[in-house]
């Protein structure tokens, strides 16, 4: 593999669950790259990086060891390997949490009853630990896949796996005992030193990421209103900075516009309409920089 050393390399998975909203990520930021497919490094259009796309389970070493400046991974994936890395930031997809389940009609109802119990897991290390904190015993039996069958083979008491939705565990047979972690993806970055020009590129990689995330929370919003109401919409209004008033053509209205966190609007809407705001428009936005 040759390297283009003044490129920021990104490691992200080649293909799986996060594969396809990684680089749907890094496209929503700007980004372009040629076709991914067949391709194990791809680089950018556009921007000095290139992505290194590999199985999840090694994007954690690749970036501890400096082949790779910056990765995206499962938290799930990184707090498994033990490496020392560095957490920049959550991403928010890829949700899942690592727990232990067992078959619902076992018995078991809680972690302390497992003592001494068989185990199966594609985490033995995070398995290791909770058991161990706990002061329990067990047996851990290592599954690379299907982990949710074990307890059906009698190849195990309980498994520890993750859970998205729960589905596979109510499919077959099985109910969550105890979270051990809540994971997402994340961007992770290698503790070795990284030359100024790199950590440059860095800083502005990570001000997109930023400016996608608060834009994908945030929503303009614009509306019309008497103006003695303006002073009574800006106090209900959840704004990021101070509403901008317009006046219209027609008298004593005015045109409100401003920037609200996506989750407060529909608590304040029916307020906004009591107190005089009308044609109120909601439109999302693609990036914001505060």
């Amino acid at each position: 593999m040759v390297q283009n050393e003044s490129s920021l390399r990104i490691a992200i998975q080649k293909g799986g669950r996060l594969s396809e909203k990684s680089q749907t990520l890094l496209e929503n930021i700007g980004l372009e790259f040629d076709s991914y497919k067949n391709r194990i490094l791809t680089p950018c259009r556009n921007y000095d990086v290139e992505l290194l796309l590999i199985r999840d389970d090694d994007i954690p070493e690749y970036v501890r060891d400096g082949i790779c400046e910056l990765g995206i991974v499962g938290h799930n994936v990184t707090a498994e390997s033990g490496v020392q890395v560095e957490r920049l930031r959550g991403l928010g997809f890829g949700r899942c949490r690592v727990s232990v389940a067992v078959p619902k009609n076992s018995g078991f109802d809680s972690v302390d009853k497992l003592d001494r119990c068989r185990i199966a897991t594609s985490y033995p290390a995070l398995t290791r630990k909770f058991f161990q904190e706990k002061g329990l015993e067990v047996a851990i039996i290592e599954i690379s896949g299907a982990v949710e069958i074990a307890p059906t083979l009698n190849v195990a008491d309980a498994i520890v796996d993750v859970v998205s939705t729960g589905g596979t565990l109510k499919t077959n047979g099985l109910t969550e005992l105890e979270i051990i972690l809540e994971s997402e993806a994340e961007i992770i970055q290698t503790r070795r030193p990284v030359p100024d020009h790199k950590q440059e590129l860095i800083d502005k990689f990570m001000m997109r990421i930023g400016a996608r995330q608060q834009a994908e929370r945030s929503r303009y919003i614009m509306m019309n209103a008497p103006s003695d109401a303006v002073e009574t919409i800006c106090g209900i209004i959840p704004a990021l900075k101070s509403p901008t008033v317009l006046p219209l053509a027609e008298n004593e209205m005015v045109a409100i516009h401003s920037v609200i966190p996506t989750m407060h609007f529909w608590e304040v809407m029916e307020d906004l309409k009591s107190a005089g705001a009308s044609g109120i428009v909601i439109l999302p936005i693609e990036n914001m920089i505060v």
